[in-house]
């Protein structure tokens, strides 16, 4: 892949990586993030509390009310509201940031967390579904095509992979307009990303091959931008093992006439049993690359499905 060898920007809450900028002094350091994706990724460490003034250590901030529209208020002192300095804090970074390809936020944060995020009630008690810290809205809402995830849900193998993914493609979009968009190269960009589409949303795979088919009488920064929002979209949503084995089976078709019968029931049987949880995607993909060097096709050759991560990350060998 073209930014395997080039560090990815990318932002993060500093206390993941390790700056003791909690409210208590402390941090939340992250050995995921800190060791493992460090050599991958250039990171723009913030903390937006800090940021807006608050010190270190200081008292703890909470979300309160309306989970829509939560205000962040000091837990002992609640007339310290720093909701709008989060808010537009946010937004100008997201409005600065512009070269990021990615962020990793601090989960449960009431300025950081993407989700679930407890809000208060009068009544004392937190709201069912929780909300979002401020921060995160404000970036998450002017960036709403950048890859955002939490660090908690990076310990999830099949997140994690995801995740990871868009990151990737984020950037290699980014080396795409800056090498000079053109209808040719949005081509060639869909294909290369076919098969990865398609693991991720079929539907969406055929939308954006449809989009493309019929944009001749469209401008191609407007064609571009529908284009990406769609195409961020798609890989947002969770690849399983059905939509992998369709992949599989596809690209397998590509070379069935290349292996002889035993090749052609050893990889079968390892697609089926990728399919029943038996062995992980790394199997039955590792086999389709072993044929593919023997057979090599041009167009298998160009898709990011086969390694749309550096393979020292090991993200296939969990999923």
């Amino acid at each position: 892949m073209t930014t395997a060898n080039t560090l990815i920007k990318v932002g993060i809450s500093s206390c993941l990586l390790g700056a003791p900028v909690r409210f208590n002094g402390g941090h939340k350091q992250s050995h995921l993030c800190k060791d493992v994706l460090s050599q991958y990724f250039d990171y723009v460490p913030l903390c937006p509390e800090q940021a807006i003034g608050l010190g270190t250590p200081r008292e703890p901030i909470r979300l309160v009310g309306n989970t829509q529209q939560p205000r962040a208020v000091g837990t002992v002192n609640p007339s310290m509201d720093v909701s709008a300095a989060l808010t537009e804090y946010g937004q100008r970074k997201a409005a600065e940031l512009t070269d990021i390809c990615g962020y990793i936020l601090m989960q449960k944060s009431p300025s950081c967390g993407m989700q679930r995020v407890k809000v208060y009630q009068d009544s004392g008690h937190t709201a069912e579904h929780g909300g979002v810290g401020l921060f995160a809205a404000a970036l998450m809402q002017a960036q709403p095509n950048l890859p955002v995830e939490e660090d908690g849900r990076l310990n999830d193998p099949v997140l994690r992979e995801n995740f990871i993914t868009r990151v990737f493609a984020y950037a290699q979009w980014r080396e795409l307009l800056s090498s000079g968009l053109t209808l040719k190269k949005l081509y060639e960009f869909h294909a290369r990303y076919k098969y990865q589409l398609m693991a991720n949303s079929p539907s969406d795979c055929s939308a954006l091959g449809r989009m493309l088919a019929s944009s001749q009488q469209e401008q191609l920064d407007i064609l571009a931008e529908n284009y990406f929002s769609l195409f961020m979209s798609a890989l947002k949503k969770i690849a399983n093992r059905g939509t992998h084995t369709n992949v599989l089976q596809h690209i397998s078709g590509y070379i069935k006439d290349s292996l002889d019968a035993d090749e052609k029931r050893e990889l079968q049987a390892l697609i089926t049993q990728y399919r029943d949880s038996i062995v992980p995607l790394i199997v039955p993909l590792t086999l389709l690359k072993h044929h593919f060097n023997r057979h090599p096709d041009p167009y298998i050759a160009g898709q990011v499905y086969l390694q749309p991560h550096p393979e020292n990350l090991s993200l296939r060998n969990a999923i």
